[in-house]
């Protein structure tokens, strides 16, 4: 199947790239309200699969038993961009359970925040492991092994224990019983599912239908700094839905929506791997959902040039304006 062009690159009057994609919209009852391209075909759910990687931190009683607070559940599920706010959190965190840098076994990465960025460079420091957008994912990890008794070391082996009860909750939600897997930038297990089967796992976290999904949600939307960062798109988002949505970006174009108030689970898959593809797309059908304001215009990006001049746009297309959902 070839998938809908749904977003395009303007600049003047021409229309000078597009992006195509596809869409899947499940209620909490896994019945599939809409779907648009292929949402049969298997896609790694990339970093839109934190929330689900966080259930056993939440529904196990590790989080319960190490006192995992809500802006830390937060961080479980984000791509932070590195800044204070995030690496001091994690490191905190770690010290708690009585771990540290050394035992993420995610490698050091540049921190996406330019000014936390340029503050290591001109202190002539390398980024730590902390940096890395993935600490939060891991140091929950790290806090079920321990609540499990399991070896700390290897905790991202697929035979694991923490990533088989990953396993096992992303199954159950998703009703895929042995999904492909690969292995993700931050050296973890991320696992490949149809479009309609990560929107009905993502639909069971904002619908309730699972113990941990209520706290998940809640602490995403309480905490949407954390979830992503200073100026990052999820922030913005989740700022101007106001408790209606927690959303989650993924590398190669995916993006996750949990709408509570809805009970409903978005998956988006943009074919080229355009984040910039999938944040416009997320945030039309958002608003088509009637939980972003269109006049906040996130649907719309400018395309800038280096005066910082508005020159185009990053806008969804003529078909994915139509849509009826």
């Amino acid at each position: 199947m070839t998938n809908p062009i749904l977003v395009e690159i303007t600049r003047k009057d021409l229309v000078e790239s597009i992006h195509r994609g596809a869409i899947a919209i499940v209620d909490a009852d896994g019945v599939q309200r809409f779907a648009l391209g292929d949402v049969e075909s298997p896609v790694y759910t990339r970093s839109s699969l934190k929330p689900l990687q966080a259930l056993p931190l939440v529904e196990s009683g590790a989080a319960e038993a190490f006192g995992v607070s809500d802006d830390e559940v937060a961080l479980a599920c984000a791509s932070h961009s590195g800044e204070a706010m995030h690496t001091e959190r994690v490191d905190a965190w770690l010290k708690r359970i009585g771990l540290g840098e050394a035992d993420l076994a995610c490698g050091p990465q540049q921190p996406r925040h330019e000014p936390t960025s340029q503050a290591l460079i001109g202190m002539q420091q390398k980024p730590s492991k902390l940096h890395n957008n993935c600490s939060g994912k891991h140091a929950g990890f790290l806090t079920v092994a321990k609540h499990l008794g399991a070896p700390t070391a290897g905790y991202v082996s697929v035979a694991h224990p923490v990533q088989q009860a990953v396993l096992t909750s992303l199954s159950r939600l998703s009703g895929v019983s042995d999904p492909a897997w690969g292995i993700d930038g931050c050296a973890a297990p991320n696992f490949a599912l149809p479009l309609t089967a990560f929107a009905r796992a993502l639909a069971q976290l904002a619908g309730r239908k699972t113990p941990g999904g209520a706290r998940i949600v809640s602490a995403m939307m309480a905490y949407p700094e954390l979830v992503g960062g200073t100026g990052r798109f999820c922030t913005i988002a989740m700022r101007a839905a106001a408790g209606k949505a927690a959303v989650k970006v993924g590398a190669e174009g995916v993006y996750a929506a949990m709408l509570p108030e809805l009970g409903l689970g978005v998956a988006i898959k943009i074919d080229d791997g355009a984040v910039r593809g999938a944040e416009v797309a997320v945030a039309l059908v958002l608003e088509k959902l009637g939980v972003l304001d269109p006049a906040k215009a996130l649907s719309i990006s400018p395309i800038l040039n280096t005066l910082g001049a508005p020159v185009g746009d990053c806008r969804p297309s003529e078909g994915l304006r139509g849509i009826q959902i």
